[in-house]
């Protein structure tokens, strides 16, 4: 237990208030304001303190229970699954992504041991979110997970040559949607959208198959590189483009067509959650929009909810706010604000 008086804890407390209160960026006061703490580690701390913390912080995780995993059995690895995904991406765009020289005289030995690399780890990591959620439910046969594993990761293997297909298009679509770009490789490279949809489409072939945790690693990973934030779960048609990006949300089970173009800051979300009887939110109804075909939705509009349905070959502009049904051949935007000019007023000299 630790020596310090109450009255010593509250002093030593009311001092690193005073001195957060005082930290300055000016360099001038910087120096005042950091030698207003301590200036010494007490005698022994690393042999004394130090002990004493490792006590506190283990009755830390006993009371806040559900943060750690002690001993805890098959939760998958964030950094395995990471770096499969990144060998996913050397597969489906050879030559552009990792150290490795990738020609066609190679190209066979390349995927090959690519390949079979990804296929035992994520068979690892899948077969570890299976038997986490089959703890949850009931003890199963040992090897049914395994077994399952195997098959979901050679399904999503075997989908690569159909992803890539609608990669292609994804990638065309974003040339030729944005008169910025210079040539596709420079939107391979570069653009944060093709980090988000091709995350996302291997991210999908997993969700829908049942795998708990691995999609949502992928999804929020690479939101955390882009800013772009698509829910495995959602359905998303052909041609797709987002651009610049950042900021754009698209919640679990929003649809969208073929051939459509999101901008920046761009949410398909919900509207309101259902709860039960007890208060709890009710999962697994549709809770998010339906987008047609054909659609340019801009930068920083809204929609909510399910009853938000898109027609096809619409146009809605920057920073409406939607909750209904849009029809076909619509084009919705917002009047414009009414500005208001003033003339500065000189300083005299």
């Amino acid at each position: 237990m630790s020596t310090e008086t109450n009255q010593q804890k509250e002093a030593k407390e009311n001092t690193q208030k005073q001195n957060a209160e005082t930290y300055c960026w000016i360099p001038e006061r910087m120096l005042e304001a950091l030698m207003k703490g301590e200036l010494s580690i007490e005698n022994n701390w690393p042999e004394k303190g130090l002990p004493q913390l490792v006590e506190e912080m283990v009755r830390n995780y006993e009371a806040f229970g559900g943060m750690d995993h002690l001993e805890g059995r098959d939760l998958p690895s964030k950094k395995v699954v990471i770096e499969v995904l990144e060998d996913l991406f050397k597969v489906l765009f050879p030559g552009y992504f990792g150290k490795e020289e990738v020609t066609k005289a190679n190209i066979r030995y390349f995927l090959g041991n690519t390949l079979m690399s990804i296929y035992t780890r994520l068979t690892s990591e899948v077969e570890k979110s299976l038997k986490y959620i089959c703890r949850k439910i009931t003890e199963c046969p040992h090897d049914v997970c395994q077994r399952r594993a195997q098959v979901v990761v050679k399904e999503l293997l075997e989908k690569l040559p159909e992803i890539r297909a609608m990669l292609s298009g994804d990638i065309k679509a974003a040339y030729s949607g944005d008169p910025a770009a210079v040539s596709t490789e420079e939107v391979i490279l570069s653009y944060p959208c093709v980090l988000a949809i091709t995350t996302y489409r291997i991210a999908h072939e997993l969700y829908i198959r049942g795998v708990p945790l691995i999609p949502r690693i992928m999804s929020e990973h690479v939101h955390s590189l882009t800013g772009i934030d698509i829910h495995p779960g959602a359905k998303i048609g052909k041609n797709f483009f987002i651009d610049h990006g950042t900021g754009v949300v698209i919640g679990e089970t929003a649809e969208i067509g073929d051939n459509v173009k999101l901008y920046q800051g761009v949410t398909l979300g919900a509207l309101s959650f259902p709860k039960d009887e007890k208060g709890n939110i009710i999962k697994g109804r549709k809770r998010h929009p339906t987008v047609g075909n054909n659609v340019v939705i801009y930068s920083g509009a809204t929609l909510l909810g399910p009853d938000a349905v898109i027609g096809d070959n619409v146009v809605i502009g920057g920073n409406v706010w939607i909750t209904s049904p849009v029809a076909s051949d619509t084009k919705i935007t917002l009047a414009p604000p009414e500005l208001k000019l003033q003339k500065k007023k000189r300083e005299p000299s």
